[in-house]
């Protein structure tokens, strides 16, 4: 059960120097502030990860790719036309897409888009779009003329690599970030927005922690748009989160099960990874296998059945994922643990440093 509370606790200041435009080089040169029970905290790298962990602990990342979710188009209302943008955030068929509109106003059911096209009277290299649905806060549902691969293909040609509106708002994305936005060990398409977490591992940080005997272990859940959205509420019972769609394999739950009962930590790498695997355990304390839509809603009074460990990136004040640690380290902890990330020079956000954090009531 979570308690509800009211969304200004989750609030704090950060200077717009603090906010990382580009990772690391080595991305495993990233800082790691670490944050035990208690709040004691540490300063580390992310190279430094083999040695703050234990043999027998197991790493779980989520192998969801990024794909090219901006669009850029036209709308087509009889002789009428306007600009408007979208973001993918959600696959509901193989022609369909729930996305975020903007502006949203200037788009109906029944509209036509045209993406790719920016107004030249030539219509070739576009993606055809109708408007099926609209929905609240701008979410529409898209059903495009193609499906399947075919889609994905046209996707890759149109789309735009959806960086975070406080990176896209400073710069425009590039090619370097086709490599950067995107983890080492990137497999199942689907993702509009990165788990960030996972941006910093390496080969050769994979390679340490073989070494280390830590084991790793992959799960999928497609990220969506909505992780980009403020929470408007006043309170945290009146926020609605989007849902997201992913999956645990059968060999993976089971091989996570042998882990935990040997006495080994499982560590979520990303708030992403976290989610998933509390959407999938059992009372018991144990993972099932798991397919499906998740909008789990993670505040403090949540009771955690399955995670050790966090390793995630800074988050924005007032977010879902700030309250998230909040609940999984305690919010005085954290608000003390980003302050002295803020004090000390740590980069936020989607490409800036990370903190692994351990469970409060471990």
């Amino acid at each position: 059960m979570c308690w509800t509370m009211k969304v200004e606790l989750f609030d704090f200041d950060l200077p717009e120097a603090s906010i990382a435009l580009r990772p690391a080089v080595p991305r495993d040169s990233a800082r790691l502030l670490t944050v035990r029970p208690g709040g004691r905290l540490e300063d580390w790298r992310v190279s430094d990860l083999p040695g703050l962990l234990s043999p027998g602990d197991a790493l779980v990342f989520n192998d969801t790719k990024v794909i090219p979710a901006q669009l850029e188009g036209v709308r087509f209302r009889g002789d009428a036309q306007s600009r408007v943008d979208a973001t993918l955030h959600m696959r509901v068929g193989q022609d369909s897409w729930k996305a975020f509109l903007r502006p949203a106003k200037r788009v109906q059911a029944g509209d036509r888009i045209a993406f790719g096209h920016t107004g030249n009277l030539c219509l070739m290299g576009t993606l055809n779009a109708v408007v099926e649905e609209k929905g609240e806060a701008g979410e529409a549902l898209l059903r495009f003329e193609l499906g399947g691969a075919a889609l994905d293909e046209a996707l890759h040609q149109v789309g735009h690599i959806p960086l975070p509106p406080y990176i896209a708002s400073k710069r425009p994305e590039d090619e370097q970030d086709r490599s950067d936005y995107q983890t080492i060990y990137a497999d199942e398409e689907g993702a509009v927005a990165a788990p960030t977490a996972g941006l910093h591992f390496t080969p050769a940080l994979f390679e340490a922690l073989d070494a280390a005997g830590i084991e790793r272990h992959f799960v999928t859940l497609h990220v969506g748009a909505g992780t980009f959205l403020p929470v408007k509420a006043d309170d945290t019972a009146d926020h609605k989160m989007h849902a997201e769609t992913g999956r645990i394999s059968y060999a993976t739950a089971s091989a996570l099960n042998k882990v935990k009962a040997r006495g080994g930590r499982i560590v979520a790498v990303g708030t992403t990874s976290l989610r998933l695997l509390e959407s999938a355990a059992l009372d018991d304390g144990t993972l099932a296998e798991w397919s499906g839509s998740t909008d789990i809603f993670i505040t403090p009074g949540y009771r955690f059945k399955y995670v050790d460990a966090l390793m995630t990136n800074f988050h924005l004040p007032r977010s879902t994922l700030f309250m998230l640690v909040s609940a999984f380290a305690g919010r005085e902890v954290m608000h003390s643990a980003y302050a002295h990330a803020i004090s000390h020079g740590y980069r936020f956000y989607s490409y800036g440093d990370s903190s692994l954090l351990f469970r409060a009531d471990l």
